[in-house]
Parts: structure tokens; sequence; C-alpha cells
């Protein structure tokens, strides 16, 4: 069975005939030409995984060619083999869009594990095309962004795990979207056309918890006028998700731990079992396996609902995202207000970029929405941003925002420190210039080969900051 089509475009036929037989070889279904135009015949004809173009071809050049690609199928990756001469056309062809390149001559082993990594690529960007699109039928997930490399690894990791039926446990800060990314798993599963049924255990007290989630029958208690189902039987067939289930009291927890071993459950005041077919997803922003150790928390429940752990990243560990949400905000907001404004002041983005966000996205939404709210103008100055934060925004990326009560407990090494800021400082300049490397040097004071430089050490890649067509926001 073939690991994928790819489609090679080299006017050397030694070359050609070289890569072809290597790729058949390991299992590629090859079509190779020297001629642009049966590529792009080929291309419109026929479904490729991915093309692999010679930068500089006898009747032109493999930018245009590549491009040309694109217009007919954006979803095809693309890897640009070129001389040595040809590093810096190499990394233009980066910029517009190629996936990578390889500089000739090559070991045949760097090619396929090019070729590899590319189709991986493409695999995962399919996948997250394809959530966004079943998320967007039913929802809006302005705040699912995955143009982060931590927000991507999650939405990878939702399209794995949503056709089972193993209980999540998804932990993050407040504010982070554990409710959003429990429903998209909900609506990317096979049971996306039954109920999701969402309970925050924190919000009522435990006389009431125990009826809400299993029922009651008529006089089981004072005030028990009727008989009542529970969100476990509201659920029946679809999702139920827990928020804030470290708040649970230990008597609910040792009922709850009853339902998720045996499936059926009693309702408060009878002697019949109801049976339930419910899969479950809590989410907590407190530490449970301390809140075991502490005796607040069960530890029999604990593993069996720590099947499949989710760690959602707060805001400030992922600020590749904080441009997207802007943008998202400023139009919803916008058009809510019927207002004209286009976004921000290059100020008043470094502000954004450099708070903490101890609120996370709940918080950035908050702060566009006064902003929108409060601006006279079509960008939205400093001046109407974090009102009243503005210690807490220039203190830099890294620190806490709390007054450190000693040294030891707030401060980190220096060289962590620095390596924070300097992170955070390209991601700001990248964010700012669209991803463009040229403008972001510029600004940096940075000659382009250092500014790569940095790029490599923070793991960073400039194409992920380049404006979504569309950005993968749910």
């Amino acid at each position: 069975m073939s690991k994928g089509k790819i489609l090679v475009i080299d006017d050397n036929p030694n070359l050609l005939e070289l890569i072809k037989m290597r790729l058949e070889s390991a299992d590629y279904g090859v079509t190779a030409t020297g001629e642009e135009d049966q590529a792009i015949v080929a291309v419109k004809e026929q479904s490729f995984d991915l093309c692999i173009v010679d930068l500089m071809l006898a009747k032109g050049d493999g930018l245009s060619l590549m491009e040309e690609f694109r217009t007919i199928n954006p979803d095809v990756p693309t890897i640009i083999l070129t001389a040595h001469g040809s590093i810096e056309s190499a990394v233009e062809a980066m910029r517009r869009g190629a996936y990578s390149y390889l500089t000739k001559p090559f070991e045949p082993g760097d090619l396929l594990m090019q070729i590899e990594r590319a189709l991986e690529n493409r695999k995962l960007n399919s996948e997250i095309k394809r959530l966004k699109e079943l998320l967007d039928e039913r929802f809006d997930f302005a705040n699912i962004v995955a143009r982060s490399a931590k927000m991507r690894s999650i939405l990878d990791v939702v399209t794995r795990i949503a056709k089972l039926d193993s209980t999540v446990h998804i932990h993050g800060e407040s504010g982070t979207g554990k409710e959003l990314i429990a429903k998209a798993i909900h609506l990317a599963s096979d049971r996306k056309d039954k109920s999701f049924v969402a309970l925050n255990c924190a919000a009522l007290p435990e006389t009431l918890l125990e009826s809400e989630l299993f029922g009651h029958e008529k006089g089981a208690f004072t005030g028990a006028v009727k008989s009542t189902k529970g969100l476990f039987t509201q659920a029946h067939g679809g999702t139920l998700f827990l928020d804030e289930i470290g708040e649970m009291p230990m008597s609910t927890q040792s009922k709850l731990l009853r339902v998720l071993q045996e499936r059926q459950f009693y309702p408060v005041g009878s002697e019949v079992p109801t049976e339930v077919d419910v899969r479950v997803i809590v989410a907590t922003n407190k530490d449970l396996a301390e809140q075991v150790r502490k005796g607040l928390f069960r530890d029999d429940l604990f593993y069996r609902i720590h099947v499949i752990p989710i760690l959602l990243p707060p805001l400030r560990e992922r600020k590749e995202d904080i441009v997207p949400l802007v943008e998202y905000f400023f139009r919803k907001f916008s058009q809510q207000m019927k207002k004209d404004v286009k976004g921000l002041t290059p100020e008043a983005l470094r502000k954004l970029m450099m708070h903490e966000w101890p609120g996370n996205v709940r918080e950035l939404e908050n702060t566009i929405e006064y902003a929108v709210a409060m601006t006279q103008k079509d960008m939205v100055t400093e001046d109407f941003v974090l009102q009243g934060k503005s210690g807490t925004a220039e203190r830099g990326p890294g620190l806490s925002q709390e007054k450190p009560s000693g040294a030891n407990e707030s401060l980190r090494p220096l060289k962590d420190a620095r390596d924070a800021f300097e992170r955070d400082y390209l991601v700001q300049v990248l964010s700012m210039t669209e991803g463009n490397v040229s403008q972001a040097a510029k600004l940096a004071g940075k000659y382009r080969a250092d500014f790569y430089d940095l790029l490599k050490k923070h793991e960073l890649k400039a194409d992920e900051f380049k404006k979504p067509k569309p950005t993968f926001t749910a």
C-alpha cells in the first residue's frame, strides 16, 4: 500500500530518475517529470500528497511553479530542491509558502525524513481543518486558536481521542478554555448528535449536587414535589462535562466513582438502578494529585478519571496566539457595537504582548471589549489597553505578578529570565510584521542571518506568524 502520492519536478533527467527510484523503493507512489506544463496538468488531474520542485528549471523557476500549484490545491506542501549557492532563494521560497528545502547534493535519508515530516504536518493540518469545520457547524469557538505549537498539539490530541470513550481530565488555569476543548472532543466524536451536558461542581452545595447529577424521586426530600432526571440521564448517549471537579465533596466523589465503574446509579430516593451510556470529561484548575496527598480528593477516583490528561497552557506561554485572538475579538466587538475599529497601534500591541494574562483568554477578551467600547478612533491606542495594569504589563515576561515575598520565591536565574524576554520579544516583532523576517530583523536591529539564528534558538518559525488564510480558530 502506497504511503502517499508525490509529484517530482526536476529538469535533470538523471536526478529525476534517481529520486523516483528512491521514493518508489520507500513505498511512495511517484509521478516524475521535467516539464512544467506536464506538472501543472498532473496537479489538476490528480490528487497529490506532496510536491518536490527544483528551484531552477530550464523554462522557469520553481517558485512560480510552486505558487501555481498552490492556486490549484493550497493544501499540498512543497519541498524545494536548491544548489548551495541559492540558499537565499530557498529561504525566500519558504517565506512564500514552501514547507522546507534541501540543498544539492543531499543524502537520500534526508529527503525521506523531510517527506515524512511534511506528510505528517499535512495530516495534522487536515485534521485541524476538519475539526474546525465540525466546530463551526455548531458553535462559535473563537478561543480555540492553533497557531502556537502547544495548541496545535492539543488539537492533535483531540482528534486522536475524540472517537474513544475513555475519560478525559483537562487541567488548566481559569480562562484557558477547558469547556471549549471538552465541547471540541464531543463534537469530533461519534456522540456528537447526542447531548453535551455541563455542570460546574463548585456552583452547587453538596445537598443539591447529588440530586443534580443523579436525579431524585418524588418525596425523596423536602421540596421534591416531582421526580426529576439528573444530568447523567440527560447526557445518556452523549457527553457529561464536570467542571471544577476538585470542588466535589468526598461523599459525591464516591458515588461518581461507582457510576464510572458500574455505568449505573441510583437516583436519590430510588431503589431501582438506572443504567447510562455516558462519556465523562472532567476539568479543574487545581492540582488533583496534590489534593489526593492532602486527603481532599479520593485517590481511586483520581486514577479513574486521569486516563487521558490534557494540560491547557496559559496564554502567557502561547503568546503566538495573542494576535489572532485579538483580531477575532476586534471583529466580534466592532460588529456588536457597530464601530469601525481596525486594530491596535504598535505601542498598544506591545503592551498586550508584555502582559502576563493571569485571566488568560477571558481577560484578553474583556480587554478588547473595553478598548473597542472606549476608543473614538479606528486604531486603539495604548491608553485604552489594560487600564490600571501598566505596572504588570511593563514588568516583562516570566516574572510573578504578585509582590514577591522574598527574592528566592520570585526571581528566576538571570539566563532563564533573559531567554524568556528574548523569546517574547521575537514573538512580538514577528506578530507585528506578520512573519516578515526582513522587517522583523530591521525592527530588532539585527542582521537577517543573526535573526534566523535567534529564531532557531527559540524554536520559532516565521511562517506561523503570517496572516492566516484562515487562522485555525474555531
